[in-house]
């Protein structure tokens, strides 16, 4: 038989001619044949070393044993590389794991490390084997339950990878937007730095009159007052930039429609610059205001560097509060900083798709007491899928409130997470915390995502999760304890 690009000899032997062999493996070490009465004969594959076996996506319907040898089964990435999953050496076994939990198809290919021998159990003789011979039955079942655990670890593996890349790329994304326009602002500065020198040394060789000075100390007192003046509406700061504009121009001021963006922005009209034209006559007029430009230009860069930087510290903080490993036995945690923590990370999905966050934090108090520390990874994961199922342009609202205790329930605070989306098929919704259940294409989801939340919730802060959805609307509600039980 011809796979992949090696030839795998195929023969049909009976059980008896392989007796020794099978018996030198663990599922078959303490089995007769007088124990297998249904078992008369098999496939005996001799496959030489790269020889592929089983392709991703082939029918699984058979249960392997290796004589001799060594297979391996790997994974297709995305990228189109193969990852290793598990390796089998002569004397074990593979397949019942499909087989058992009804998986028709394989996950992975099988390809031969090393030239092997091995034995092929079509499905009906693999049934029968673990309804007739309870030795086998128990072997077969505990190799089931030990790669069904190694493979649940690579998974979460796998899944706290997801979440460190989903970290990764919105920290990268609000770094980017900061870092910019601070490299942008420095570079604008030095301009503007080497202009102001340029103008001071002009005027500098023109004497002041006191009532120059006195100007001039107004003008500059007014620059330096602060970065943040009173907002205008977009038509609004036209029509005063056009009107400053005009102003300047028709006192002869060089750069004129440059400057007048300028000093509206920095909440200048036209009669406090009255004085610099009373004052001065039309050439040292227009040195003034291009200074006075380059000097107010220079301070908003300084107050755009300044907000860059901030905008960096605090996503330094907000990673730190998301990846916070809290080891001491009980702590107090603000619901609403780890909220906004998590939409700080994600604001660059947020912006790609222009998508709106509803607030309305009402919980009071907002600081539950926990033991956890994994909070940041349940909102990550909500807000992401909801963005996912949101379409471009929509909302989703973010909702907090306190329950008080009632019939023995403690007091709790909720918070609930929505989305405008399609919603969760009916079909679906039943099975959404289950682990490895996924609605994705092949290589784009875990299917752990929900089940890890499920798990932190209800494991690691006693509280519960809620979901219900129909089209247009798909809410989780997740409620906390705001006091820890006292630990069993």
């Amino acid at each position: 038989m011809g796979v992949g690009e090696k030839t795998v000899a195929v023969e049909t032997v009976p059980v008896q001619q392989i007796a020794d062999a099978l018996s030198r493996t663990c599922p078959f070490a303490e089995v007769s044949l007088g124990d297998l009465p249904g078992l008369q004969q098999v496939e005996r594959f001799t496959a030489p070393q790269g020889a592929v076996l089983i392709e991703s996506g082939a029918p699984w319907d058979s249960y392997w044993v290796v004589l001799e040898g060594e297979v391996r089964a790997e994974r297709a990435e995305p990228d189109g590389t193969w990852t290793l999953v598990s390796s089998v050496n002569s004397g074990e076994a593979f397949g019942e794991a499909p087989l058992l939990i009804g998986r028709s198809h394989s996950m992975f290919r099988v390809i031969a490390s090393r030239d092997s021998v091995l034995v092929r159990i079509n499905a009906d003789d693999f049934w029968a084997l673990l309804a007739c011979c309870p030795t086998a039955r128990k072997v077969i079942l505990a190799d089931m339950a030990k790669r069904m655990q190694a493979y649940q670890v690579e998974a979460l593996h796998r899944e706290k990878l997801v979440s460190l890349g989903t970290l990764a790329a919105g920290l990268m994304h609000e770094l980017h937007n900061p870092g910019s326009a601070a490299k942008r602002a420095a570079s604008q500065l030095r301009e503007n730095l080497l202009r102001l020198q340029q103008l001071s040394l002009r005027s500098s060789s023109h004497p002041k009159t006191p009532e120059q000075l006195e100007c001039i100390k107004g003008l500059l007192e007014h620059a330096v007052s602060g970065c943040r003046m009173k907002a205008m509406g977009s038509l609004e700061q036209a029509d005063a930039e056009e009107e400053m504009g005009e102003w300047l121009t028709s006192a002869a001021v060089e750069n004129a429609y440059s400057i007048a963006p300028v000093l509206v922005d920095m909440g200048f009209e036209r009669g406090e610059l009255a004085c610099a034209r009373e004052f001065f006559d039309p050439p040292a007029f227009s040195d003034a205001l291009n200074w006075l430009g380059s000097l107010v230009s220079s301070i908003s860069l300084v107050c755009a560097i300044e907000e860059s930087i901030a905008r960096i510290s605090d996503l330094v903080m907000a990673v730190k509060k998301f990846a916070y490993d809290e080891r001491s036995a009980a702590r107090e945690l603000d619901v609403h900083d780890s909220l906004q923590s998590t939409l700080t990370i994600l604001g660059h999905k947020l912006r790609l798709k222009r998508i709106t966050v509803e607030k309305r934090f009402a919980a009071s108090p907002s600081v539950i007491q926990t033991r956890g520390s994994a909070l940041s990874q349940v909102w990550t994961n909500l807000i992401d899928n909801a963005v996912d199922a949101s379409s471009d342009g929509s909302e989703i609202e973010i909702a907090t409130w306190t329950e008080p205790e009632k019939e023995g329930t403690p007091a709790r605070l909720a918070v609930r997470i929505a989305d405008s989306g399609s919603g969760i098929a009916p079909e679906v919704l039943p099975h959404i915390f289950e682990a490895f259940f996924t609605t994705k294409t092949q290589g784009s989801g875990t299917g752990l995502g929900l089940e890890i939340v499920h798990r932190i919730v209800t494991q690691k802060f006693g509280g519960t999760i809620d979901v219900q959805s129909e089209p247009g609307r798909t809410e989780f509600t997740v409620r906390l304890p705001i006091r820890i039980p006292a630990p069993s």
